[in-house]
């Protein structure tokens, strides 16, 4: 579950009149398991998210529950030294702050931008796989593909898609490019080279793409770059399509496999253009 699907969960369990205890890293320092900012929401049977798990998260837990338990709802802080005090080999140290859920927690609890907005071209079983992945990343995802029925309607069984996977059924696909912003990412893997083409040649005319990766072997990389510099495109532009996709040294065709490694090399473009 993503940052943001943990506060809109939240917001839902407030709106609800759950009672909860959110838990907060306040402050981190050394090695620790996650960052100064990450939340915790802890209700009497069930949690959302991860302050970093093992012994740091079981203790959160069994503080919040007896919060909840004793109706103490009183916003204060603990400090764990994570070697000493819990018997973490993380050497670091965490502050973590416990208040209850409420309208003001809410108010705190800033609405974090997505790590990257991306166009997906292509529903086949390559698009499934990658959309299927990042469905568990805080990302937004406009899925675009000519064919509806190529779009399956749950994620995993018995779970609708996030609304941050959208999904685009139109007939000229290629004209969807326009509606990005600049600086979003792009992946091109439909079932027609011709489209693929169209698709990224439109891509490239633009030129304001934070990644632009277009599935194939070297071979469909070398016949489709000519293409496009006999239609008069720049060759810095064009060396700029990833082609084929995915990290090095993953092998295997597989659409899960192949999902692996271009949600990997994904993350390292957003991390790199951050």
């Amino acid at each position: 579950m993503s940052e943001r699907e943990i506060r809109d969960t939240a917001q839902r369990w407030l709106d609800a009149g759950d009672t909860a205890v959110v838990v907060e890293v306040a402050q981190a320092k050394g090695s620790a398991p996650r960052e100064a900012g990450t939340r915790m929401v802890v209700g009497a049977a069930r949690t959302l998210g991860t302050v970093g798990g093992g012994h740091l998260e079981l203790k959160a837990i069994g503080n919040a529950r007896e919060m909840l338990r004793t109706r103490e709802l009183v916003t204060h802080t603990e400090h764990y030294a994570l070697g000493p005090s819990l018997g973490q080999c993380c050497g670091g140290a965490v502050t973590l702050r416990y208040e209850p859920l409420s309208a003001d927690t809410m108010a705190a609890w800033p609405r974090t931008p997505p790590m990257f907005r991306l166009q997906l071209y292509g529903a086949g079983h390559v698009g499934r796989a990658i959309v299927s992945l990042l469905a568990t990343l805080d990302v937004d995802v406009d899925w675009i593909d000519e064919r509806e029925e190529e779009f399956p309607s749950v994620v995993t069984p018995g779970q609708p898609w996030p609304a941050k996977v959208n999904k685009v059924c139109v007939d000229a696909v290629e004209d969807e490019v326009r509606h990005a912003s600049p600086g979003d990412f792009f992946l091109v893997l439909t079932h027609n080279h011709d489209l693929d083409l169209r698709i990224t040649e439109a891509i490239l005319r633009r030129g304001d793409f934070g990644y632009l990766g277009l599935i194939g072997s070297k071979t469909k990389r070398q016949r489709f770059f000519h293409r496009f510099e006999q239609r008069g495109i720049p060759s810095p532009v064009i060396e700029r399509v990833t082609c084929p996709i995915g990290v090095e040294g993953i092998t295997g065709k597989e659409p899960e496999v192949i999902a692996v490694a271009v949600v990997a090399q994904l993350l390292q473009r957003a991390q790199a253009n951050a």
